[in-house]
């Protein structure tokens, strides 16, 4: 699906979200079956990180998408149907040396069975990223940094990125991770668990499925999982339909970063005075740490119910929706339910990514009272404005 005009973000200079992380060329078959019966396939694109930034680009963010792609047809399409979501691409890297990933995928449902997946990026360009080769200036250019445990997997190398990129430091953009543990990726043995529990504790906004949680480090419950997962400031345990709950401690003012984003509580002062003991004097205030130990707020979302077509990029939707949000300095509630709602609209589409609603449309929609949320039932085409009929169904 092409994305929407280029330029289609919020003119400006300053960069809301940079979003770094592989993104691949996606084979998509023509028919269901096994991958060796299918006869053709189309091509779009692929990466959870390149998803984010296409979806807040699409709804009128400054996004930009850093990453490394070979010299070759696939990175030129890569980069431009990116680019064509209205994100900047201008600090994407090429590598002549290594070829751009791609990979095939039936068309049946994820979870089930008989769903296949082949991936050809051992060696990619994007594997090759390293804290030597890789932009910083323009990194950390943006409010907020957007990473994923997907490309802690792809390299030590990439380890080593993104350990530099979620040390602390003065001057670091608020850090957003998502946990997005993918087990086939990982080069043997229980090393994943132990590396993403330490990065994920290492940064500002975290995002974390209750199943992988459970998968990757044996922890069971949203509560549980903020116990091991303290520093964040605010921790986001997807809970698939049952919804999300939020874990939402203070942030202290960082560059850019609305008050109404930096969690509220009677936590705060403790926080402020942990963050300021550690803070260099000389560069701009970041994120404290210590979120679960301050004391938090916890917000329970149900989700939505929606007739899905395919369910593909959900999660990085969900990502972009809260990271919208945050942006805006909504509530937490709101922030979830951004979230929701931006999921709704890729699940009711076949690709991972579509045109979000509109914002005053899905800003009426997150603000229903509790009643009027639970009872939406969202189909194909429910993003299309002036069309309620498709946004709410009775059971």
């Amino acid at each position: 699906m092409s994305g929407p005009a280029a330029g289609a973000a919020v003119a400006g200079t300053a960069t809301d979200v940079v979003c770094l992380g592989e993104s691949m060329v996606t084979f998509l078959p023509s028919q269901p079956g096994r991958l060796a019966d299918v006869p053709s396939f189309g091509r779009g694109i692929g990466g959870a990180e390149s998803n984010v930034a296409c979806a807040l680009a699409a709804a009128g963010h400054r996004a930009a998408w850093v990453g490394r792609v070979g010299a070759d047809g696939f990175g030129d399409h890569l980069v431009e149907a990116i680019a064509s979501y209205g994100v900047d691409t201008s600090a994407v890297r090429r590598d002549p040396a290594r070829p751009t990933g791609i990979y095939f995928r039936t068309a049946t449902d994820r979870g089930a069975g008989t769903h296949e997946v082949a991936y050809y990026r051992a060696g990619s360009a994007a594997s090759a990223m390293s804290p030597a080769n890789m932009p910083y200036g323009e990194l950390f250019a943006g409010r907020v940094l957007h990473l994923s445990g997907i490309t802690a997997a792809l390299s030590e190398d990439c380890l080593a990125l993104l350990r530099e990129l979620t040390a602390p430091r003065a001057g670091r953009p608020l850090v957003s991770f998502d946990v997005n543990h993918r087990p086939h990726l990982w080069r043997g043995g229980n090393a994943d668990a132990t590396v993403l529990l330490d990065l994920a504790r290492r940064c500002d906004l975290v995002f974390v499925g209750e199943d992988e949680a459970e998968e990757a480090w044996g922890i069971v419950g949203a509560e549980a999982i903020r116990e091991a997962v303290p520093e964040p400031a605010v921790l986001v345990v997807k809970r698939g339909s049952a919804g999300a709950t939020v874990f939402a401690s203070e942030l202290r003012p960082g560059p850019g970063v609305p008050a109404a984003a930096r969690g509220s509580g009677d936590a705060a002062v403790a926080r402020a005075s942990r963050a300021e003991e550690a803070k260099d004097a000389s560069g701009p205030a970041f994120p404290a740490a210590g979120g679960a130990e301050g004391g938090d707020t916890v917000t329970h979302v149900p989700a939505l119910r929606v007739e899905v077509v395919a369910a593909v990029g959900a999660g990085d939707a969900f990502a972009a929706g809260f990271l919208s949000a945050t942006l805006r300095g909504l509530p937490v509630r709101d922030r979830a339910r951004h979230g929701h709602l931006m999921a709704a609209a890729v699940l009711t589409v076949p690709g991972d990514l579509t045109e979000p609603p509109a914002r005053d449309h899905a800003d009426r929609l997150a603000a229903l009272d509790d009643d009027a949320w639970g009872r939406l039932r969202l189909g194909p085409g429910w993003t299309a404005a002036g069309r309620p009929s498709e946004e709410v169904r009775t059971p």
